[in-house]
């Protein structure tokens, strides 16, 4: 996912929103904030979920490595757009070009795993929705936990990143890869609800935000088809 293509860059990015300097009256309460960021998470993954009853599998229509190319170009480009904006507007245009190509990959490993009302799909949604929530609430109980767990998770995206490389060439190296992964993306949907908090609130940032946390959910409900989709077979 684009996530892990972009690990250094968005790092970076999350520094500069931290002390950046912000005109007074661009600061929204930060409840509203909150609500904002937490709508347009839920809004890109309602676009998931659209795209997953009306669209097919896609590698049936293009060849997919040609695919995986312009979803990574475009993925890539909508999260520069948005990370790079201070433009609330911009920024939401930047997620959508994020939203969109993610949902197509989404749409189309569910059809492979069996289609929306395959069991194997919806142990992964709930599973999804039920860590979502702990780690959402493990971040505002434990704050001090996730303070400094950004720098390990980064390390970690970037070794799952070369793991993921290396286990093309070794056979059953991706179970064990989807499941650490799971782990990553299950820390840093806590960590960026974390995160989020110590930015100031800005429409900008509640977007920016929504984008990490949306790329978090996304890559742990992908991991988690691929860990339920193994545990189906072997039954």
């Amino acid at each position: 996912m684009a996530r892990e293509k972009s690990a250094g860059f968005l790092e970076s990015r999350k520094l500069e929103r931290l002390y950046a300097d912000y005109d007074l009256n661009d600061v929204i309460d930060r409840q509203k904030y909150n609500m904002i960021m937490g709508g347009i998470v839920i809004y890109g993954l309602v676009v998931n979920l659209i795209l997953c009853k009306t669209v097919p599998n896609v590698y049936e229509y293009i060849n997919p490595i040609i695919f995986f190319i312009l979803y990574i170009a475009l993925a890539l480009a909508g999260t520069l757009i948005s990370a790079r904006s201070g433009n609330p507007i911009v920024s939401f245009i930047g997620y959508n070009m994020v939203v969109v190509p993610s949902g197509l990959v989404v749409s189309t490993a569910v059809q492979i795993y069996g289609g929306m009302d395959s069991e194997i799909v919806s142990q992964a949604f709930l599973y999804t929705v039920c860590i979502t929530g702990i780690m959402i609430a493990a971040s505002m109980l434990w704050p001090s936990v996730f303070e400094t767990m950004g720098r390990y998770l980064f390390f970690g995206l970037i070794a799952l990143l070369i793991g993921s490389v290396i286990g093309l060439f070794f056979s059953g190296g991706f179970n064990a890869l989807s499941w650490i992964g799971a782990l990553i993306f299950s820390l840093y949907i806590g960590y960026d609800f974390y995160r989020a908090q110590q930015y100031t609130p800005t429409l900008d940032n509640a977007v920016d935000c929504a984008l990490d946390i949306y790329l978090d959910i996304i890559n742990l409900f992908l991991r988690l088809l691929q860990i339920f989709g193994r545990r189906s077979s072997r039954d």
